[in-house]
């Protein structure tokens, strides 16, 4: 392509439910420790006052039932199921009421975390990032827009693997809601359509290996369904 040393990247996106269009994906923000007995299983504490944010990149996410690639570098991969917003728009500093109505709908995602390279990294106080941003970290289902689901303020997020319920946690119980999410990342950035929110996972993380059948299931959306290769 003209004015470009060499052809770009395609853009990453995400499928919506009962719709040809595709979500086009701008950045993936996560919040950790968003519920309290994750947090205590990590040996963490919570804070509305320093939510802890870390970031992903665009093409991590995982669409349309593909197979998940074990990755390098580490000898435990773990799930972490979370109910994901969708953002049709953005701005810095927004208020509560205005970072509800930047929403474009919700989907269910996992955020793969190598557990291992996360256990290193905080005991020398070192950054998540080579635990959290790798390739295909960010398996997300169809995103169904807020016409067909509303603003879901409770429901059962759940994961199974192998046929096994090994996450299962209201949404009702996050330590920080949806909208104080989304303003207090817009107090860091400037968030823009296409952002991915992940909004944190409830307890029970534990080690996928290869071969692992997954499903994540929020009542209303559309299934996560996949397998680590």
């Amino acid at each position: 392509m003209s004015g470009f040393v060499f052809a770009p990247a395609d853009v990453a996106s995400v499928p919506v439910v009962d719709s040809a269009a595709r979500f086009p994906v701008h950045r993936i923000y996560c919040i950790g420790r968003n519920y309290e007995a994750h947090a205590r299983e990590m040996n963490a504490t919570v804070s509305l006052d320093a939510p802890v944010f870390f970031m992903k990149p665009a093409d991590a996410v995982v669409t349309d039932g593909a197979d998940v690639p074990y990755p390098s570098a580490t000898q435990d991969l773990h799930h972490e199921v979370e109910l994901v917003v969708a953002l049709r728009s953005g701005g810095r500093d927004l208020d509560k009421s205005a970072a509800q109505a930047a929403i474009y709908g919700y989907a269910v995602g996992l955020d793969l975390t190598r557990r291992d390279l996360q256990a290193q990294a905080k005991a020398k106080g070192l950054p998540w990032d080579t635990a959290k941003g790798f390739d295909a970290s960010a398996p997300i289902g169809a995103i169904t827009p807020i016409a067909q689901c509303g603003h879901p303020a409770s429901g059962t997020l759940c994961l199974d693997v192998n046929g096994v319920t090994r996450q299962s946690a209201d949404i009702a119980t996050m330590v920080m809601a949806i909208a104080d999410i989304i303003a207090a990342l817009s107090s860091c950035y400037e968030l823009r359509a296409g952002d991915l929110i992940y909004t944190g996972t409830p307890a029970g993380v534990a080690a996928l290996q290869r071969g692992d059948v997954f499903a994540a299931r929020f009542p209303g959306l559309a299934e996560l369904r996949g397998r680590i290769t």
